[in-house]
């Protein structure tokens, strides 16, 4: 991925926070377009998605699971765009990164059940890339959706622009010391899944020059337990830590953790979002967020679906502006956009 290309995204972020007229017309929402999929010709643009599906096509939907806010954020996107456009939809998740051999599974599911579309988030591209191969070679349209898929050819995709909310978290933490030196361990997520090291990347990168010096690099399962322990022992193997920086399951653990050591002194922030960062956030516990819109990349996906099932020209690749969330402008995002409402369930079928 052309790390040039993914620092465009602070001029256009800005207007991804204006809030909807009403809650089902969410567009224009500003974005990042690689005009043709060249990563070297990118542009902002204003997605406008289409008004209808031209018939009630039959997407098919992988989830790598379903364990927390974000991929219900992404799940409620899918299915009020599916119901909002007319089309059918058949959601399924995979239980966790540890399950790959479910999600291929589930998407023979998808292609013996005769779906016109296929929507991934891939657990990882390696393990994907064939059924992608199969799937495309039978003429059914994929999309991938927040995770990346960059290898293996795809109609479109829709991701974060995992990069740059790498670097953007490691600077705002430097801006946020000041003159103060720090020690960072680093949680990027599972390895292998592609996302947490383009993550660990970008964060990386950031401390190259600065304040903050990297102690290590500790991946893990995307969930709180799994997070919790590695925290734990990091907290113990290196007592000099000051900033945890990861994803929301070990930004989640830290705060616990590190107030059972007695560690007020260490600073934590998350490279993407869930309703418990929002929520710690506005306490004061986590420093804040790196937005990357879970509700707007499923809405976004099912109208690339349609598009490309109706004929119609479409991006090829699209890569979400990040947005740092603090306590100091959380009022001026627009959370709709972000997160599932109070309440929503996960919904697996739509007719």
């Amino acid at each position: 991925m052309n790390k040039m290309i993914l620092g465009l995204g602070a001029a256009v972020a800005a207007l991804a926070l204006s809030t909807p007229a009403q809650a089902s017309e969410w567009w224009p929402f500003a974005i990042e377009s690689a005009v043709g999929g060249d990563l070297n010709n990118v542009q902002s643009i204003g997605y406008e998605p289409t008004d209808k599906a031209s018939k009630p096509h039959s997407l098919c939907v992988l989830l790598p699971h379903l364990q927390d806010s974000y991929w219900v954020s992404v799940n409620y996107g899918l299915v009020e765009e599916a119901k909002r456009l007319g089309v059918k939809m058949v959601v399924y998740q995979a239980g966790g990164y540890a399950n790959l051999p479910n999600q291929l599974s589930q998407y023979d599911d998808c292609l013996a059940g005769g779906a016109d579309a296929i929507l991934i988030g891939a657990i990882s591209e390696a393990g994907v890339a064939a059924k992608i191969n199969e799937g495309m070679a039978a003429g059914v349209v994929n999309i991938a959706v927040a995770n990346p898929i960059l290898e293996t050819p795809i109609t479109a995709r829709i991701t974060p622009d995992f990069y740059q909310k790498g670097m953007q978290t490691g600077n705002y933490i430097k801006e946020h010391l000041g003159d103060e030196q720090g020690k960072a361990v680093a949680f990027p997520g599972p390895q292998g899944s592609g996302w947490a090291e383009t993550y660990m990347e970008g964060f990386r990168d950031s401390l190259k020059e600065g304040n903050i010096e990297l102690l290590a690099e500790q991946f893990g399962e995307a969930s709180v337990p799994a997070q919790l322990r590695l925290v734990e022992d990091s907290l113990q193997t290196y007592p000099e830590l000051t900033v945890i920086w990861g994803g929301a399951p070990a930004a989640e653990a830290a705060v616990g953790a590190t107030a059972d050591a007695g560690r007020d002194d260490v600073t934590i922030i998350s490279s993407y979002e869930n309703q418990t960062m929002l929520d710690l956030v506005k306490k004061g516990e986590v420093l804040g967020f790196a937005a990357e819109y879970p509700v707007i990349m499923g809405r976004i996906s099912v109208d690339l679906a349609v598009r490309a099932l109706d004929g119609k020209e479409h991006e090829k690749v699209l890569l979400v502006a990040p947005g740092i969330v603090t306590t100091d402008n959380i009022d001026e995002f627009d959370l709709e956009q972000i997160f599932a409402p109070d309440g929503f369930q996960p919904v697996f079928s739509v007719e």
